[in-house]
């Protein structure tokens, strides 16, 4: 990791999105984000009338019903609103970066606005060495910490752990 990253001592504000399904015509469904100091923020999004892809695969892994969505999805402008507000002039780091990106994309559209933040992939912050090691470092953080549930807001957390915990490794060997 570069030390330029990120405040010494506070790890990066993590974004992530649960969507209707991948590929084309997909779109977000839920929004999650940590923040350095470990206050979070999420919201389900309503879905636009024209957003009708919906992928029962996606539905199975995130357990999210297109009626919930309706029921209780913020609509596009109250979501990128509250994204700008609490993410404005930050960098935000994903680790589905092209997904999400897109995603992010299909939600400010229509909310005919634009991000107050960047996002950017999370493996940026990684070593080639540190990479090779994510995916098993992420399932120990999960268990340790006994993370479960596939959604926005769990998963940016366990991605923000796991960065701190191979911060500390990092840190420990050095």
């Amino acid at each position: 990791m570069t030390s330029e990253t990120f405040a010494p001592g506070l790890p990066p504000p993590i974004l992530d999105i649960e969507a209707s399904g991948f590929g084309l015509g997909s779109y977000p469904i839920e929004v999650g984000v940590i923040m350095p100091d470990g206050r979070s923020w999420c919201s389900l999004v309503k879905p636009e009338p024209a957003w009708q892809h919906w992928d029962p695969n996606a539905a199975a892994i995130h357990h999210i019903s297109r009626d919930q969505l309706q029921q209780h999805g913020r609509n596009p402008v109250e979501v990128a609103q509250a994204l700008n507000d609490w993410l404005r002039g930050m960098v935000v780091y994903s680790d589905a970066w092209a997904h999400d990106y897109t995603w992010l994309n299909k939600l400010y559209d229509a909310a005919d606005s634009v991000p107050s933040f960047r996002l950017d992939n999370l493996r940026a912050l990684l070593t080639d060495n540190e990479a090779n090691r994510w995916h098993d470092l992420k399932l120990s953080v999960a268990k340790r910490a006994n993370l479960t549930r596939h959604r926005a807001s769990s998963d940016a957390r366990l991605l923000q752990m796991t960065l701190v915990a191979m911060r500390e490794r990092h840190q420990a060997v050095a």
